[in-house]
């Protein structure tokens, strides 16, 4: 298909097609941007994750609507941010390995990069990394609150792994880094509340304990969009890094309940009836991540997606539905957005169903 897509309606796209409305994109991201300044005055800032869009226009957004930095969860999430002049630099994991603690220098060069440590052994490596490369790395020390990950216990080991960052040379203590995956996806309000607090009393005792040893704590870093209104309001907090809130897909919006709008779609093409009460589309897991579940089609509450396979969209009608025809284009939302985002080299920008740009998903597959 011709690259000059711009001002084609959407429907006329070739299939599969991964889209993002850019107004009710524009509205999710001026949302959150609102309840920070609204809620926290912006005493809570805003560092979202880009691992769920990999696209540094969508970044740039974020950034123009208030945000301080932007999260990466891979060095090279980091590398292509910086490429496109995005600067303030949260690696939201351990580096390790010599070969990644040399692209993480040459990276500081030229960015500024803040990255976690969960062990002793880990900080010496990135202080020598550092000295020897003459740079500075800042560093979070990454706090197991719950989520039974990555992290190093709260209050003394905490304690212990900040005195050595902050002796380390090379390397400057920011803080702590404090995310409670495990609560994020919990359908109830409450006991999502209560789990999220629960976590974040032992992080922010951690930061108060490291305080009262005489080191300043700066940043206090966490936060999901399934819990960016209790995280991003909890005393002690100073850094949310909510990402998937930014286009929401089927998983969030229905399990959760959070106010932002499913933003991503993929176009898929019906190219079968092959009998009475199923139709198959051309977008399989080849195109859609299906961790989460099948993907919800837009428009159409009498058909659901059954399974995917590689290549096809199996889809159950539960009436007859003639037009429901071979060659119909219709939307899937996927259930999880992050991995559908790798799964594609660009995505098309639309608006009133109308191609409005085309943006390259440029860390798509930067796991490295």
């Amino acid at each position: 298909m011709s690259d000059n897509v711009i001002g084609w309606s959407k429907w006329d796209l070739d299939t599969p097609a991964l889209m993002i409305d850019l107004d009710k994109m524009q509205h999710n991201i001026q949302t959150m941007a609102a309840f920070l300044r609204e809620k926290t005055d912006n005493r809570v800032r805003l560092r979202p994750h880009a691992k769920t869009h990999k696209t540094p226009q969508i970044a740039k957004l974020q950034l123009a609507a208030g945000a301080i930095g932007i999260t990466c969860q891979k060095l090279g999430e980091a590398e292509v941010m910086a490429d496109a002049g995005i600067h303030d630099l949260l690696i939201s994991n351990q580096i390790v390995g010599a070969i990644k603690l040399r692209r993480l220098v040459e990276l500081a060069r030229r960015a500024d990069i803040m990255v976690c440590v969960d062990d002793a052994e880990n900080v010496a490596e990135l202080s020598q990394a550092a000295t020897g490369a003459g740079v500075t790395l800042r560093i979070l020390v990454e706090v197991n609150h719950g989520m039974n990950r990555c992290g190093v216990e709260p209050g003394q080991p905490s304690l212990d792994l900040a005195r050595r960052v902050a002796d380390a040379p090379g390397l400057r203590f920011m803080g702590i880094q404090a995310y409670e995956g495990h609560s994020v996806m919990t359908p109830e309000h409450g006991q999502r509340k209560a789990t999220t607090e629960s976590a974040l009393r032992l992080a922010v005792a951690t930061k108060e304990l490291i305080e009262a040893s005489g080191l300043p704590v700066p940043i206090l870093s966490g936060g999901g969009s399934g819990t960016f209104d209790i995280t991003g309001v909890y005393p002690g907090v100073t850094e949310l890094q909510a990402g998937s809130y930014v286009t929401m897909d089927a998983q969030y919006r229905e399990k959760v309940g959070l106010p932002f709008e499913c933003a991503l779609t993929v176009l898929t093409t019906i190219i079968s009836r092959p009998r009475p009460g199923v139709a198959v589309g051309d977008s399989g897991l080849k195109v859609l991540g299906s961790e989460f579940g099948p993907p919800r089609i837009v428009g159409w509450p009498q058909a659901r997606v059954r399974a995917l396979s590689e290549e096809h969209t199996n889809i159950t009608i539960e009436e007859p539905l003639p037009e429901l025809r071979r060659g119909l284009k219709i939307e899937l939302i996927p259930s999880h957005g992050c991995t559908t985002f790798n799964l594609h080299d660009r995505v098309y920008v639309t608006q009133n169903d109308r191609v409005v740009d085309v943006w390259p998903v440029a860390a798509r597959g930067r796991s490295q």
